[in-house]
């Protein structure tokens, strides 16, 4: 509207002073080119309307198939044309954009003692026949200790719960935080109405970081390396016997490089020794008399295991 009004001024001025079209449109501050513009008739009316009915039958095809579908018409036409027709009639295809879960890193908490901490994840496999094959893997961050191994073929979060209470009943207490990753079973309503009424604190490492949940990724690789790629499955019994035994193998008779090369049940038995030892004051038990002499100082003077 304000370029019709322009123009009219401009030709009020030319009729009622009698001056030159330059004259008038350098007074009142107008472009000659935009005073002289006449609005084309619209010649792709027919065109457009193919589209649109093209576009009705095909609402998921974007501007560049239907510009493909206009060319076997028997129509040349751009692109960019069809693309500009498509945004002025509403037509574009709306892409859903994926929502990226956001977690906040929780700050590192030193792990000083069993059941202060567990961490869990699940592994993949496969059976002889072909049929998948699913690991939850369960560790205990304070001893490296592999509480549990469960292998079935379809793992949910109500079976992960059922899991966590039999290990829980065996060691005598439930942990004070569980580190796990934001797959469904870990993050379902079940999961954690059952963590909370538990008072246990539920650690979601951030999407795509892994590392933030290191030592259960390590355990799954030495589970991978030794167990998994080494062994052939011919049934789900038969899987469940190998990895409960390679289970039993790595808790008792693996050596622990972080360890200082002990078993993850020496290193636990020997932690359990310390800790007495530090409420009691005075060592005690062949665990505490198997400690190196620069733990063994270093509880008596401090009242805490570095073990």
């Amino acid at each position: 509207m304000e370029l019709v009004s322009r123009r009219e001024d401009v030709a009020f001025a030319r009729r009622q002073f009698a001056v030159s079209e330059r004259r008038a449109c350098e007074l009142l501050n107008v472009d000659r080119a935009s005073c002289r513009y006449r609005a084309r008739p619209e010649r792709d009316g027919e065109l457009r309307e193919t589209m649109r009915e093209i576009a009705l039958r095909r609402p998921r095809f974007g501007y560049r198939r239907l510009t493909i579908e206009l060319r076997k018409t028997g129509v040349v036409v751009n692109v960019k044309r069809v693309r500009r027709w498509c945004r002025d009639l509403g037509l574009c295809v709306r892409r859903h954009k994926r929502k990226r879960l956001v977690r906040v890193p929780a700050p590192w908490q030193r792990i000083a003692e069993a059941n202060q901490e567990w961490a869990m994840d699940f592994v993949s496999d496969a059976m002889a026949s072909g049929r998948a094959l699913r690991i939850l893997t369960v560790l205990d961050c304070g001893t490296r200790e592999s509480p549990a191994l469960e292998v079935a073929t379809s793992i949910g979060s109500r079976r992960v719960v059922r899991v966590l209470e039999r290990v829980s009943e065996e060691r005598g207490c439930y942990p004070s935080r569980i580190r796990v990753d934001n797959g469904p079973e870990f993050t379902s309503r079940y999961f954690l109405a059952w963590c909370a009424q538990r008072r246990i604190q539920v650690i979601h490492i951030e999407p795509g970081k892994p590392v933030q949940n290191a030592m259960i990724e390590s355990f799954n690789g030495r589970l991978r390396d030794e167990c998994l790629n080494v062994s052939w499955f011919g049934n789900l019994s038969d899987a469940r016997s190998k990895i409960a035994l390679w289970r039993e193998d790595y808790n008792t008779a693996r050596p622990h490089s972080a360890l200082g090369y002990r078993t993850p049940a020496e290193f636990a038995a020997l932690a359990k020794a310390t800790a007495q030892a530090a409420l009691t004051g005075r060592p005690s038990g062949t665990a505490w008399a198997s400690a190196p002499a620069s733990a063994q100082q270093c509880v008596i003077l401090t009242g805490e295991s570095h073990l």
